[in-house]
Parts: C-alpha cells; structure tokens; sequence
C-alpha cells in the first residue's frame, strides 16, 4: 500500500504556480503533436494542414472539456456561479466533454477544407491521442483528484489529501489504459494503414478507449444513477461514444 501526500505545486512562483498537472498537459500536447506530425510525413499528408488542425483540435479540447465538467458534472454549482466557469484554473474538466469539443473542431476543420478526406487526419490524432489521455490522469494523480473506491488490494494508495482510506488508484489505472492503447495502435497503424479502411483507427481508439473507461469507472469513488442501471455518468456518457466507434468500423468504405 502506498501512502500519497505530495504536494500537486511543484514551483510557487508568488501569483505564479508551477503544477504537475499543467506540466503533464501541456507537455503530452506537444508530444501528441510530434507523434502526430512524425506520422503524417509517413502518410504523406499536408504537415500545415496538420498544424492548423491542431489550434482547432486544443481549442475544442479545452471548450469541451470545460462546458463537459460544467453541464455534466456540476450544473447546480455553475448555474448558481456562472462567473465560475470561465475560472478553468481552479480545475474540472471532462474527459467525455474534451472527446466531444474534439469531433466538433475537427467538424469545423473539415468545413474549412473541403478536398481533405473525413479520416485522413483522423486516424492518425486518435492515435497520438493516447498520449494526453494517459498524462492528464497522472496529473490527476499528482493532485489526488479523481480518487478510487475503496479497497484492501496490495496496490491500493491512501491519499492523504483526501481521507486516510485505502483507494483505488484509478488516475494510474487510466494512464496505463492511454500508454496500453498507444502500444496497441501505433504500432499496427505503422504495419497496416495502407491496408485499413479510412475510420478503422479511429473507431477501434473509441472502442477500446471508451470500454476500458467505462470498466474503469466500477472503481472510481463517483454516484451511481440508481435509476440508470446503477450506472456512473461517466459510464452513461462513454456509451455513445462506443456506439460511434462500432459504428464508423460496421460502414463499408473503400481501403485507403
């Protein structure tokens, strides 16, 4: 059992605070962004298409994250504070709100670029994807946010900012799911993409991605929906997602 009390500052500047989370965000962007690039050379794929695609991308990602926490999670609190919402700094964000913001961006950036194909940069960002996916829950875990349930197994962690209970460590759960995923992916993306119909990549990623979280979820320290099959809202939400995914890989399309 480990016992976890650091503290999520890792630099206090006065006004200025230097936090793991914003460094493991702000620093898997960027490593998305070189898996990204590196793999649209291979494609042969515009690299400026790519570079404008990701201000979209990181606009929708933080929108959608934001209003995600706020309607999803905590529309009493923000309804009563609305002044709070734009406040992003104070945390919550939504995993399933970011996913959203994302396919909404990438919508707007089709729109723009009409020649560009619907999967040709899609397959390829659900890939690098993985790599915020998995930081941001590290980062969640160097802030003890986001805690487990209770449990007595051997790797169970006491968050002491939090309570003396032995807990899941759900954020850790979630980092290993993003690296697993990008383990899976990159490497039969790498052997296979001239092979795959356009959307396999991005409709396994949501398969894969929203199962495992919604597995996840059994041992998050969240409400059940009794009226919902007992189901957590981040179980409700991830549903739909995985419905698209089977959806985009049951669509007969020509191979690339």
């Amino acid at each position: 059992m480990l016992t976890w009390n650091i503290d999520p500052v890792l630099l206090d500047l006065g006004p200025l605070e230097l936090r793991y989370y914003g460094i493991l965000f702000a620093g898997s962007l960027l490593l998305a962004y070189a898996l990204a690039r590196h793999m649209v050379k291979i494609k042969k794929l515009s690299v400026d298409k790519l570079d404008e695609l990701v201000l979209f991308l990181v606009l929708g990602l933080v929108i959608g994250a934001r209003l995600g926490h706020v309607f999803f999670y905590e529309w009493d609190y923000y309804r009563a504070n609305p002044e709070m919402i734009i406040q992003i700094w104070r945390g919550g964000l939504s995993s399933h709100g970011a996913a959203i913001g994302v396919l909404v961006s990438y919508g707007l950036f089709l729109l723009r670029h009409k020649k560009v194909k619907v999967f040709d940069y899609a397959d390829i960002v659900v890939i690098a994807a993985c790599l915020p996916v998995a930081f941001i829950r590290l980062g969640n875990f160097f802030n003890s946010e986001i805690v487990g349930r209770p449990t007595d197994l051997p790797w169970a962690v006491v968050f002491e900012r939090v309570d003396s209970i032995a807990r899941h460590p759900s954020q850790l759960y979630e980092f290993l799911m993003g690296l697993v995923i990008l383990a899976l992916l990159y490497p039969l993306w790498r052997h296979t993409y001239k092979k795959q119909k356009p959307g396999f990549f991005f409709g396994l990623f949501f398969i894969l991605y929203f199962s495992l979280r919604f597995l996840v979820e059994f041992v998050k320290e969240y409400p059940l929906h009794e009226n919902l099959l007992n189901l957590t809202t981040g179980q409700l939400l991830s549903l739909p997602f995985i419905a698209i995914g089977f959806v985009v890989l049951l669509i007969p399309r020509k191979k690339a």
